[in-house]
């Protein structure tokens, strides 16, 4: 009787251990080649949008994508069809700028769901107010799931912009269910603030605070200078000229940033996904990996990737492709150039080491890239598109 209970509890705990490996087996975050065009084609799946710059998923199982305008309003596609009344139009909150000059990097910039959105309904938006300074409200939705309500707006947070460029502009959730929020270095040019590592300004700086935590927001007790003199609370990282579009590997919980460089050097930057945060991207010391102003960068993290301005004019930072449809991007971050249409592919190899080639070479203004619940890559055209990577 004795033996037999050893045998099953050799039984259980073997159970056990291979549930536990099961668990830990870590994400696939390598590839050894580089996609190749041949193997995706680009559908079409909506037009007639005003100024798109954004193109995300709410996680709660509707499978219904939210595209964002820059003039202030958010539409639905769902099945294919986009729906004929706004989810929201916030028109009357934004800088006119943004509502009348197509070249205004002001307007409605950001869109982010909860994490527990499907429970709580809540979501977030940052945009330029009518004074022009960087606004992030929280929203929800109303009976109707395909529309919010508009007097719910609450603003959680807002900072003042000394001029009208350089605004950052994304908000995401992280892994961690924090919301990170990008601001630009105040605009102008070559950083007349010395925002980029100046760690006790917010500008230039990717923020990270807890918006479940006591209202407008707490600030995570891990973030890299609570308690520390030498930099605000809020700051998750720092170094950041103007971030376009920054995203988390829904896998590997890595996060990528594009920034927008000044005048010879575009750039992503990567941070593990068990970073404690406090990197210095660089900004204004460097652009890219080459020295812009001189100085010191205490804790410089050089860029991944980089391409000159002979390639381009402004980066769009994209996604690593986590999809099941195109087996071929498997791994492969993917981010473009809203000048030239140009989109790159980076990936790690075995060896942890970063390779980036040419990927597809577009006619589009490409203002943003897009994911949907499961995963797959879209690319937003600034004059009205939208794209969807398929298989060839």
């Amino acid at each position: 009787m004795k033996s037999h209970w050893i045998l099953l509890l050799i039984f259980a705990l073997s159970l056990g251990i291979a549930a536990a490996q099961e668990q830990e087996t870590p994400p696939v975050i390598t590839r050894e080649t580089a996609p190749a065009a041949e193997d995706i084609r680009l559908t079409e799946i909506a037009s007639g949008l005003t100024r798109p710059l954004y193109l995300t998923h709410a996680g709660d199982g509707s499978n219904r994508l939210f595209v964002v305008e820059q003039v202030g309003k958010i539409w639905i596609i769902e099945k294919g069809e986009q729906l004929t009344q706004p989810f929201l139009d916030v028109s009357s909150l934004i800088t006119a700028a943004a509502l009348t000059w197509q070249y205004s990097e002001q307007g409605l910039l950001g869109l982010a769901f909860h994490p527990d959105y499907q429970t709580n309904g809540q979501f977030y938006i940052n945009y330029t107010d009518r004074a022009g300074d960087t606004v992030v409200s929280r929203y929800q939705v109303s009976d109707n799931p395909n529309l919010a309500d508009a007097s719910s707006g609450q603003i959680i947070f807002r900072i003042a912009q000394p001029y009208n460029n350089h605004n950052g502009g994304h908000i995401a959730f992280g892994p961690d269910g924090y919301l990170y929020i990008t601001l630009g270095d105040g605009g102008r040019a070559n950083d007349p603030l010395g925002a980029g590592q100046n760690t006790l300004i917010l500008l230039g700086s990717l923020l990270r605070i807890d918006v479940d935590g006591a209202f407008p927001y707490a600030i995570p007790a891990d973030n890299p200078f609570v308690g520390d003199a030498r930099g605000l609370d809020e700051i998750w990282a720092y170094g950041l000229r103007n971030v376009w579009r920054f995203s988390f590997d829904r896998r590997a919980g890595d996060l990528y940033l594009a920034d927008v460089g000044q005048n010879q050097w575009e750039e992503v930057n990567f941070q593990p996904a068990d970073s404690r945060g406090g990197e210095n991207y660089g900004w204004n010391v460097w652009e890219g990996s080459h020295l812009f102003a001189g100085g010191r960068a205490e804790n410089h993290v050089p860029p991944f990737a980089e391409y000159s301005r002979a390639l381009g004019c402004s980066v769009t930072g994209g996604y690593v492709y986590r999809g099941a449809a195109v087996r071929a991007l498997e791994a492969a971050y993917l981010f473009g150039d809203y000048c030239s249409g140009r989109v790159w592919a980076s990936w790690r190899d075995s060896q942890l080491q970063w390779h980036t080639s040419e990927f597809l070479d577009t006619t589009l203004q490409i203002s943003s890239f897009g994911e949907d619940e499961q995963g797959e890559l879209y690319i937003v055209d600034y004059g009205g598109r939208l794209y969807r990577i398929d298989p060839a």
